[in-house]
Parts: C-alpha cells; structure tokens; sequence
C-alpha cells in the first residue's frame, strides 16, 4: 500500500503519524533506528488484528449441509483459540472458545464455526458482547434447536497494568434454545468441553 491510501477515511500516513505522536508521549524519539520502521509495522499490525471489521460472520455460515443421515445431536467445537483487543485500554484479549448447537436439519462445516469466532474477535470488544454475537449469529443463521457459547480469556488490560493480577481468567457463556432451557443437554455441552462442576451452573 502507498503512504496516501485510504482505510475507513483515515490515510496511511495519518495512522502512521499518530504512532509517532503516542510514541513521543510515551517519551521516545520516533526518529532513532529502532523506532523508524514502527509505525508502519503498527498500522499494518493493526490491518491484521482488527480485519473482522471487513469480515461478515454470517456469511460463513451460509453454506448448509442437509444429508447428515438424520443426525440431531450436539455438535460441539472445541478450544477455538482467538485473539482478541478490548475496547477499553486496546489491550489483548487471549483464550478460547467452545461452540455448539442442535442441529434442526442443518449442519455447517467446522472451519466456518472457528471463523465466525475470529471475525468477531478481531474487532474491541468486550469479552460478554464477544460471546453473545457469537451465539446470535449461529441462531439467527443456522436456526437451530439450540446454541452454546463459552468463552474463556485471560485480559492483559488486568495482567499487565492495575490490578496486576496473573492467571486469571474470564469465563462468559451465552445458552440459546434447547441448551438454556434443558439442563441435561446443557450439562452435556459441559461435559464435552470439559468445564469442571463448580462451573456447571453458567
């Protein structure tokens, strides 16, 4: 890309310079040898950690299979590991996810569970929001019997600055259908995805 191109009405070179401007805030010299390159690498950085935003997670799941020989059980993917920024200190978000639903006549291809996962993830967000757009979008798309959403992260805005408070992590769930209202078939998405009981009440 040239200095001038444009992404979201912002140029290049704006991006570029407001790089130089946070690191001469942080109290460097953008102009030394370690430090002329950063701010492209930064803004290209940030094309890559932030893509979900050209991204349609929908989209991923548009192409169905019907010929699954009648199967109507969970399927459930598991440890789907994201990266993510959350939007309050543009700190890393890191973990994983578990997905599953109930089929109703359709399945999708796996890979496009684990994209539709990322397409949100690389966006700021916030760990709950993460996890209910997740389970939306299958339900809204897939509309199956019943949907499930864990996310487990570790937030370096905690680990690396304030609290300072080593691992730990957050877990969010979002249950729709069948797998709220069903505690044996919710207990079984537990199971599957190996959350020990003293989370089983989620």
């Amino acid at each position: 890309m040239q200095g001038h191109d444009e992404h979201n009405g912002i140029t290049r070179a704006a991006a570029e310079e407001a790089v130089r401007t946070l690191l001469r805030w942080a109290g460097e010299d953008p102009a030394r040898e370690g430090l002329i390159d950063t701010p492209r690498r930064v803004v290209k950085a940030y094309g890559d950690w932030f893509s979900g935003y050209a991204e349609d997670p929908e989209a991923y799941l548009a192409r169905t299979f019907e010929q699954v020989a009648g199967y109507d059980e969970l399927v459930v993917l598991r440890d789907i590991a994201f990266e993510s920024h959350c939007e309050h200190h543009m700190a890393p978000i890191i973990g994983r996810a578990h997905v599953g639903y109930l089929p109703a006549g359709r399945v999708v291809g796996i890979s496009k569970l684990a994209r539709v996962v990322d397409a949100y993830a690389r966006r700021f967000q916030v760990q709950e929001k993460l996890t209910a757009q997740i389970a939306d979008c299958i339900e809204s798309v897939l509309a199956p019997r019943g949907v499930a959403v864990v996310v487990d992260a570790q937030h370096q805005c905690m680990t690396t600055r304030g609290v300072h408070r080593r691992g730990v992590s957050m877990v969010t769930s979002a249950m729709r259908g069948a797998l709220r209202e069903d505690a044996r078939t919710r207990s079984e998405f537990l199971r599957f995805i190996d959350i020990d009981g003293a989370r089983e009440n989620l």
